[in-house]
């Protein structure tokens, strides 16, 4: 998870990481950023399509939480994302399609029988 509002307000950011795997995090200051672009410009260019897709998918994410039904987004998420399910908790998983883990729990079991 990137944190879009640290780099252009210069604020501290509001979100956290959470890893289910092993992970190699890098801390990169907004200087060292700009020089690596001047020094390397395809990483400029492959930054920017990183922030588009990023942008893209958080659009589709917040459209889809408007206009799908619980039932809807959890077998997109199924369909998008079926190694996780496993992996990651069911309360995790309400959180991200927004429903509570008791209706999250309810509607699995159901979607399960039929």
């Amino acid at each position: 998870m990137f944190d879009m509002y640290i780099v252009p307000a210069h604020k501290p950011g509001n979100l956290f990481i959470q890893v289910i795997e092993d992970a190699e995090v890098v801390l990169l200051s907004k200087e060292n950023q700009e020089q690596l672009y001047h020094d390397i410009p395809k990483l400029e260019h492959f930054f920017r399509i990183l922030t588009e897709n990023s942008l893209v998918a958080h659009q589709e994410r917040l459209m889809d939480n408007l206009s799908l039904t619980a039932e809807e987004r959890f077998e997109k998420f199924c369909n998008k994302h079926h190694d996780l399910i496993q992996k990651v908790p069911q309360k995790q998983i309400a959180s991200y399609l927004g429903v509570t883990p008791e209706f999250f729990s309810k509607m699995k079991s159901k979607l399960l029988r039929k």
